[in-house]
């Protein structure tokens, strides 16, 4: 089994670092590569910078789901096309991604849950997905129903893929392509020359380009508070598992208001909390508090906060928001963020496995690590030109939701970037939607 990437992985780009390009691409996460990605077929020439590890971070520490069902519908469009992409990557990068259309089932435990399920179906059609409501005994006709389902929503069409391998991939194919990656290479700051973005600073040098992409995650917001520009960004701490092999009972991705669970290509399951969310409460968290009270109390019963940030984190209370170009930076003292798991969530995963499945028993647990999902208030991404800083490109904040999204925001990125039509209506995803005077909330996604 291939555990997520960490600070301690081999460094797989490691080459000569570019001193001018068209574009750099802060962040090596699936939707800085796949930006990279479609511009260098566009014959741009891009460098592709990570502090740490291609998909060190949330890239390779999320569910491995690539899903339409229960998304916003602001998202819809740009996933229905990253679902075409996903379809043809295996080829184009001639590597198996683990990518698999084997559908994502939402199991009901309450009638009420059904009813939102019934209430999201109206987006579903009008996008012509072949989503659908099923019956208690549908659902047990996908899955044993130990755990009492009393309904449920299906898109057989959704899939799944192998998050810690397929973005590494990507990148390999990528740098086929002529991006240029250079990991372990840190963006101390952008480099501003007449009111512009001239390039990138970097702990091995400057970058000379009049275009910068900023993907970095969870930390994009502590790179922009450098020069003055503030997003109401946060990281939520989510915590997942994997089974040791199982026997295949479901070959797909489902999940409850408890857990949730994917099949993988080892024979084994990814378990994950269903409605659990850990805020370590720093700085940010205090002063974005108002525009992120509606979410969290409406997921109150499932959102823990821990009393600090720890040092170096995005949002640590001992984190340096401001630094010189020559000084080593945060992004350089944590190369991967890598939090521990919550141990006693996953003991509880594997209790509500054992009681959904109770033929299978308590599964043994391979391995064990979380993530920081970066997240927005509204929980959709920010998608757009930065203002107040001329030549900057902000795609960050995909709230948990980018692994199966990002080849499709990675071509509209791209797009954005170069001047050219996107296809899609991103005005849900402005940056002006939090200066504007916008209410400011969850679309009606599941």
């Amino acid at each position: 089994m291939t555990f997520p990437i960490r600070a301690d992985s081999p460094a797989t780009f490691a080459g000569p670092l570019p001193r001018a390009a068209d574009v750099v691409v802060i962040g090596g996460g699936v939707i800085g590569v796949m930006t990279a990605w479609f511009l260098a077929r566009r014959g741009v020439k891009v460098v592709l910078c990570e502090k740490g590890r291609i998909a060190g971070e949330q890239s390779s520490r999320n569910w491995g789901w690539v899903r339409k069902q229960g998304r916003d519908p602001a998202e819809l469009p740009i996933m229905i096309e990253a679902l075409t992409i996903w379809d043809g990557l295996t080829a184009e990068a001639e590597a198996d991604l683990g990518f698999r259309r084997t559908g994502i089932l939402y199991a009901a435990k309450r009638p009420e849950d059904v009813a939102r399920y019934e209430a999201w179906l109206v987006h579903a059609r009008a996008h012509g997905l072949d989503t659908k409501l099923l019956s208690r005994a549908e659902v047990e006709a996908h899955l044993p129903n130990a755990a009492g389902w009393v309904g449920g929503l299906l898109t057989p069409s959704d899939a799944r893929a192998e998050r810690w391998i397929a973005v590494p991939r990507l990148a390999d194919a990528a740098a086929r392509k002529g991006v240029a990656i250079a990991e372990d290479c840190a963006v101390r700051a952008l480099d501003m020359a007449g009111g512009r973005v001239a390039g990138v600073v970097t702990e091995r040098g400057r970058i000379a380009a009049d275009r910068v992409v900023l993907a970095g995650g969870a930390w994009s917001s502590l790179l922009l508070a450098r020069h003055g520009a503030r997003i109401p960004q946060l990281s939520v701490r989510a915590t997942v598992a994997a089974t040791a092999p199982l026997p295949e009972f479901y070959s797909g991705a489902a999940s409850d208001s408890t857990f949730a669970m994917r099949r993988r290509a080892d024979g084994g399951y990814t378990l994950a909390p269903g409605h659990f969310h850990e805020f370590f409460i720093g700085p940010d968290a205090f002063r974005h508090l108002k525009p992120f009270w509606p979410h969290i109390r409406a997921e109150l019963s499932g959102t823990r906060l821990l009393p600090a940030a720890p040092r170096f984190y995005p949002d640590g209370w001992f984190t340096p928001r401001h630094w010189a170009e020559d000084q080593v930076t945060p992004f350089e003292r944590m190369r991967v963020l890598d939090p521990a798991p919550n141990r006693a969530e996953v003991e509880r995963l594997r209790d509500r496995f054992d009681h959904a499945f109770p033929a299978l028993g308590r599964p043994a647990i391979a391995a064990a690590w979380a993530g920081m999902i970066d997240t927005m208030p509204d929980v959709v991404p920010v998608i757009d030109h930065v203002a107040a800083l001329p030549g900057l490109t902000l795609a960050t904040g995909m709230s948990g939701h980018g692994f199966g999204i990002g080849p499709g925001v990675g071509r509209v990125v791209a797009d954005l970037v170069a001047g050219r039509a996107v296809g899609h209506d991103l005005t849900r995803f402005r940056l002006s939607r939090f200066t504007d005077g916008s209410k400011i909330e969850p679309g009606p996604s599941l």
